[in-house]
Protein backbone atom coordinates (compact mmCIF):
# COMPACT_ATOMS: atom_id res chain seq x y z
CA UNK A 1 0.00 0.00 0.00
CA UNK A 2 1.32 3.46 -0.90
CA UNK A 3 1.58 5.80 2.11
CA UNK A 4 -0.57 8.80 2.00
CA UNK A 5 1.18 12.40 1.57
CA UNK A 6 -0.53 15.16 3.27
CA UNK A 7 0.71 18.49 2.75
CA UNK A 8 0.34 21.83 5.35
CA UNK A 9 0.38 25.06 3.52
CA UNK A 10 0.95 28.68 4.96
CA UNK A 11 2.34 31.98 3.51
CA UNK A 12 5.70 32.00 5.15
CA UNK A 13 6.38 28.06 6.16
CA UNK A 14 8.14 29.30 9.20
CA UNK A 15 4.65 29.44 11.79
CA UNK A 16 1.07 27.64 11.17
CA UNK A 17 2.38 24.93 8.54
CA UNK A 18 5.56 23.50 10.12
CA UNK A 19 3.72 23.80 13.30
CA UNK A 20 0.51 21.47 11.51
CA UNK A 21 3.32 19.39 10.47
CA UNK A 22 5.21 18.76 13.32
CA UNK A 23 2.04 18.20 15.14
CA UNK A 24 0.60 15.50 12.63
CA UNK A 25 3.56 13.76 12.47
CA UNK A 26 3.45 13.44 16.72
CA UNK A 27 0.33 12.11 16.16
CA UNK A 28 1.17 9.64 13.26
CA UNK A 29 3.68 8.53 15.21
CA UNK A 30 1.78 8.03 18.63
CA UNK A 31 -0.45 5.88 16.84
CA UNK A 32 1.90 4.00 15.43
CA UNK A 33 1.34 4.90 11.60
CA UNK A 34 4.51 6.46 10.31
CA UNK A 35 4.88 3.37 7.84
CA UNK A 36 1.67 4.97 6.14
CA UNK A 37 2.35 8.77 5.67
CA UNK A 38 4.69 11.52 4.47
CA UNK A 39 4.38 14.43 5.96
CA UNK A 40 5.82 17.74 4.94
CA UNK A 41 4.71 21.61 5.25
CA UNK A 42 5.37 24.69 2.47
CA UNK A 43 4.88 28.11 2.09
CA UNK A 44 3.21 29.81 -0.98
CA UNK A 45 5.68 32.76 -0.67
CA UNK A 46 9.46 32.49 -0.75
CA UNK A 47 10.40 34.45 1.90
CA UNK A 48 11.96 31.56 4.40
CA UNK A 49 13.09 29.63 1.59
CA UNK A 50 15.67 27.29 3.83
CA UNK A 51 15.17 28.25 7.30
CA UNK A 52 13.73 26.97 10.03
CA UNK A 53 10.62 27.71 11.93
CA UNK A 54 10.09 31.21 13.87
CA UNK A 55 11.76 31.10 16.95
CA UNK A 56 8.06 31.90 18.40
CA UNK A 57 6.48 28.78 16.99
CA UNK A 58 9.45 26.29 18.29
CA UNK A 59 9.29 27.63 21.41
CA UNK A 60 5.24 27.31 21.67
CA UNK A 61 5.75 23.79 20.51
CA UNK A 62 8.24 22.72 22.76
CA UNK A 63 6.40 23.95 25.24
CA UNK A 64 3.55 22.16 24.09
CA UNK A 65 5.24 18.97 23.76
CA UNK A 66 6.27 19.03 19.95
CA UNK A 67 9.49 19.05 18.51
CA UNK A 68 9.58 20.78 15.13
CA UNK A 69 12.08 19.40 12.21
CA UNK A 70 11.38 21.46 9.23
CA UNK A 71 13.28 23.68 7.08
CA UNK A 72 11.51 26.16 4.68
CA UNK A 73 10.09 25.60 1.38
CA UNK A 74 8.02 27.10 -1.40
CA UNK A 75 4.71 25.81 -2.68
CA UNK A 76 5.05 24.76 -6.20
CA UNK A 77 2.59 23.57 -9.13
CA UNK A 78 4.40 19.56 -8.43
CA UNK A 79 3.09 19.45 -5.03
CA UNK A 80 0.01 19.00 -6.84
CA UNK A 81 1.18 15.69 -8.35
CA UNK A 82 3.23 14.47 -5.69
CA UNK A 83 0.94 14.98 -2.74
CA UNK A 84 -2.74 13.31 -1.84
CA UNK A 85 -3.77 16.16 0.76
CA UNK A 86 -2.85 19.72 0.84
CA UNK A 87 -4.44 21.61 3.62
CA UNK A 88 -3.73 25.69 3.34
CA UNK A 89 -4.37 27.56 6.32
CA UNK A 90 -6.72 30.21 5.10
CA UNK A 91 -8.31 31.84 1.81
CA UNK A 92 -5.92 33.42 0.80
CA UNK A 93 -3.14 30.45 0.79
CA UNK A 94 -5.83 28.47 -0.76
CA UNK A 95 -6.27 31.06 -3.79
CA UNK A 96 -2.61 31.08 -3.95
CA UNK A 97 -1.78 27.43 -4.42
CA UNK A 98 -5.12 26.88 -6.77
CA UNK A 99 -3.14 29.46 -9.28
CA UNK A 100 -0.80 26.79 -9.64
CA UNK A 101 -3.29 23.69 -10.22
CA UNK A 102 -2.26 21.84 -13.33
CA UNK A 103 -5.17 20.83 -14.18
CA UNK A 104 -4.08 16.76 -13.72
CA UNK A 105 -3.63 16.50 -10.00
CA UNK A 106 -3.89 13.91 -7.45
CA UNK A 107 -4.24 16.51 -4.87
CA UNK A 108 -7.46 17.07 -3.30
CA UNK A 109 -7.06 20.71 -1.35
CA UNK A 110 -8.79 21.62 2.18
CA UNK A 111 -9.10 23.71 4.26
CA UNK A 112 -6.96 23.16 7.46
CA UNK A 113 -9.95 24.22 9.89
CA UNK A 114 -12.06 22.08 7.53
CA UNK A 115 -11.26 19.43 10.27
CA UNK A 116 -11.43 22.15 13.34
CA UNK A 117 -14.86 20.75 15.22
CA UNK A 118 -15.38 23.71 16.74
CA UNK A 119 -15.11 26.15 13.24
CA UNK A 120 -14.83 23.97 10.13
CA UNK A 121 -15.37 27.81 7.97
CA UNK A 122 -12.58 29.64 9.79
CA UNK A 123 -8.70 30.56 8.84
CA UNK A 124 -5.90 29.72 10.84
CA UNK A 125 -4.89 33.00 12.20
CA UNK A 126 -1.33 33.95 11.32
CA UNK A 127 0.40 34.37 14.54
CA UNK A 128 3.50 36.23 13.23
CA UNK A 129 3.12 39.64 14.47
CA UNK A 130 1.02 38.45 17.68
CA UNK A 131 2.44 37.41 20.88
CA UNK A 132 2.74 34.67 22.53
CA UNK A 133 -0.88 34.18 23.32
CA UNK A 134 -1.57 34.06 19.36
CA UNK A 135 0.51 31.17 19.19
CA UNK A 136 -0.94 29.22 21.66
CA UNK A 137 -3.96 29.91 19.67
CA UNK A 138 -2.80 28.55 16.74
CA UNK A 139 -1.43 25.40 18.55
CA UNK A 140 -4.85 24.88 20.02
CA UNK A 141 -6.50 25.34 16.44
CA UNK A 142 -4.33 22.87 15.04
CA UNK A 143 -4.24 20.34 17.64
CA UNK A 144 -7.65 19.97 17.24
CA UNK A 145 -7.86 19.91 13.44
CA UNK A 146 -4.73 17.48 13.04
CA UNK A 147 -6.60 14.91 15.63
CA UNK A 148 -9.60 15.74 13.18
CA UNK A 149 -7.83 15.17 10.00
CA UNK A 150 -5.77 11.60 11.25
CA UNK A 151 -8.77 10.11 11.90
CA UNK A 152 -10.67 11.55 8.90
CA UNK A 153 -7.51 9.44 7.01
CA UNK A 154 -7.52 6.07 9.13
CA UNK A 155 -10.76 5.77 8.19
CA UNK A 156 -10.80 6.83 4.89
CA UNK A 157 -7.40 5.05 3.50
CA UNK A 158 -6.39 3.10 6.35
CA UNK A 159 -9.75 0.59 7.04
Amino acid sequence: MSKVKVLFVCLGNICRSPLAEGIFTQKVIEMGLSDHFEIDSCGTSNYHIGEQPDPRTIKNALKNGVELNHQGRQFTYADFLEFDYILPMDQSNKRDIERLRPGHERAEALMMRYFDPLDKNANVPDPYYDEEKGFQEVFEILYRSCASLLDFLVKKHLN
